[in-house]
């Protein structure tokens, strides 16, 4: 059932009173369960719930009174009832799959409800490609809300995007039935500045009532950062830090920990709650960036709140955190959050609050999976033909387009490196000393070149740096079209040839990501929509990304989930050092900087 068939509370609130008041029967009753109340903090065990037209209409101790002949009674017993989970801050493409498979994988870990940034098809596609999104998620079983995307490209004169969000497209998406807010505002230097096109996106969802989404990558909290939020975001999802977690709830923001396939900023966040002792009702738990190999093997917003609970969150604490919290913060408290009378009937059962297997999951009042094995449909959209048309190189690339020359007669050069950090967003600006043979720099070591391929327009752009931390040897590179934010091509590689290699292939298969070694390609993930998702199955996506892990394994990588971290080295708005198509970037200055510092 989509969002927009799906009754509104005035639609159905007849019926709702009817059943409660025992004059008509409930189409479903959940019975004897214990009753997890995200509201009041308690676990009440023995209690009934009835729904009707997909809502609850009653939660009590004695729902006997509900149950007609055709009523479908599922009985709970020895199973504790708790809300269906929610994400608050994600973005479906970084699973490599579209809304609706997307849904297909989740569902089965107990989310019913996400908070969707589309931002990575806005840089693409731009408003089309939100669109397309937005439509696709209306037509799904479970709630996926879109965040109308604020920053493409998201520090504008550092980097060239395929398409620019303005606020006029802001304004328009603000009117479209599953838009929720405004999606995160990456460019915070902006934002601090009084930028007049970004205050001017604030401004829109404001006035439309909609939540501003937050994203405030940098350690300063003086006075850019009182700057930012005196701007309108809502909330952030960027803090690692205890500090960064207080700092935020302090002023009013919502403290959004998140725990996806590289970023692990729980455990360094929730000692606010857990030890300082600070109102947990100010955070909240979300997973930004999951790939399909963690849906698939590790779970979503179940891991989430399974990690939290580990790092010593009370259970009933940890999904306030993924549930009430997040629908209150999105003005959803009414309809999402908890089980209690007119919200949706989005309900999981499980056997154990603390290691939280989800047995059976109900939405909007269906069950949607049973025992990990989904039982309901996910409608696909028609995606147009131009949306799997989408790299754009330009020429054939060769090897010299990836050459880094010196100037005449050098034998060093001192050249700026961006430092990879395992399971942090964040890189380091390193700097080496490299050798210079025939007029050409040289990578040797731990120390890799990066290539940032313009695909868009067609330009035949190619912006090369270097790069360490990936501990790859032989000659090998890794090419991909996800390139967070601006979504060109980089490429990453121990030898120019397979570099050359590697992108011509991805231009060949419409995008996606490949990983050559002496000639040979060991790995392939196709992604053919926007060069970003792939509408096969999320077990088929992730097979292949598993096997590109082991491509990455048997080159000498050894760092957690280091794709992502390959993805993330265009994000110029993430400190410290990153490539983008315009050059290398201090993204603590928001400067372009050379490659090459000196040479002798």
């Amino acid at each position: 059932m989509s969002e927009t068939l799906f009754p509104s509370w005035p639609d159905v609130a007849p019926q709702l009173i009817d059943v409660a008041a025992g004059r008509s029967p409930a189409d479903t009753v959940i019975r004897g369960g214990t009753w997890v109340n995200v509201h009041t903090r308690e676990i009440l065990p023995d209690h009934d719930i009835a729904i009707k037209c997909g809502r609850i209409a009653y939660v009590g101790t004695d729902a006997s009174y509900c149950i007609g002949q055709d009523t479908k009674v599922i009985e709970a017993k020895g199973r504790f009832m708790i809300p269906g989970l929610c994400d608050a801050h994600m973005h479906i493409e970084s699973g490599m799959l579209t809304p609706a498979e997307f849904a297909r994988a989740v569902i089965p870990h107990g989310t019913t409800t996400m908070f969707t940034d589309p931002h990575e098809i806005a840089n693409v596609m731009g408003l089309e490609g939100v669109r397309l999104m937005h439509d696709e998620a209306l037509m799904q079983p479970v709630n996926i809300y879109t965040q109308m995307p604020s920053c493409a490209p998201s520090a504008p004169g550092l980097e060239t995007t395929g398409f620019e969000i303005t606020p006029d497209d802001v304004t328009e998406a603000m009117s479209w039935p599953g838009i929720i807010g405004l999606g995160e505002m990456m460019n915070f230097p902006g934002v601090a500045a009084a930028d007049p096109k970004m205050l001017a996106e604030i401004g829109a969802a404001q006035r439309a009532g909609k939540t501003v989404g937050g994203h405030y990558a940098s350690p300063d909290l003086g006075p850019d950062f009182a700057a930012y939020v005196a701007g309108g975001p809502a909330d952030d999802h960027e803090g690692t830090s205890e500090a960064d977690a207080i700092t935020r709830t302090r002023q009013g923001m919502r403290a959004m920990m998140r725990l996806g396939s590289a970023w692990y900023d729980v455990e360094s966040q929730i000692t606010a709650i857990t030890e300082k002792g600070l109102d947990s009702r100010s955070f909240i738990l979300c997973t930004d960036d999951c790939h399909s190999g963690t849906l698939v093997h590790d779970g979503h917003m179940n891991r989430v709140v399974r990690h939290a609970i580990a790092c010593g969150c009370d259970p009933v604490v940890a999904l306030q955190m993924a549930t009430i919290n997040t629908a209150t913060h999105f003005g959803l408290e009414r309809e999402i959050g908890s089980l209690t009378p007119g919200r949706r009937a989005d309900v999981i059962l499980t056997s154990d609050l603390n290691e939280l297997p989800i047995e059976t999951v109900i939405a909007r009042g269906q069950i949607v999976a049973e025992n990990g094995a989904i039982t309901v449909e996910c409608p696909h959209l028609h995606w147009p033909d131009h949306a799997r048309g989408t790299v754009h190189l330009g020429h054939e690339l060769r090897e010299d387009d990836f050459e880094i020359t010196a100037p005449k007669g050098a034998n060093i050069a001192t050249v700026n490196v961006i430092g990879v950090v395992e399971n942090q967003a964040p890189t380091k600006a390193l700097k080496a000393e490299l050798p210079v043979e025939d007029g050409r720099i040289e990578a040797n070591g731990e120390i890799c070149q990066i290539a940032l391929v313009e695909r868009h327009r067609g330009t035949g752009g190619v912006s090369n740096a270097f790069v360490s931390g990936f501990g790859y040897q032989g000659k090998m590179a890794m090419a991909s079209t996800v390139a967070h934010d601006s979504h060109h091509m980089i490429v990453v590689g121990t030898d120019r040839t397979q570099m050359a290699l590697a992108a011509n292939r991805l231009a060949e298969v419409g995008g996606g990501v490949t990983l050559f070694r002496d000639g040979e390609e060991l790995a392939l993930v196709e992604l053919p929509i926007a060069g970003l998702m792939s509408d096969s199955p999320a077990t088929e996506v992730a097979a292949r990304a598993q096997a590109l892990g082991k491509a990455m394994e048997a080159c000498g990588c050894s760092l957690n989930n280091a794709y992502m971290q390959h993805s993330l080295l265009a994000l110029v708005v993430i400190p410290e050092l990153r490539i983008s198509d315009l050059g290398l970037v201090d993204v603590t200055q928001f400067k372009k900087i050379p490659v090459i510092e000196s040479t002798e």
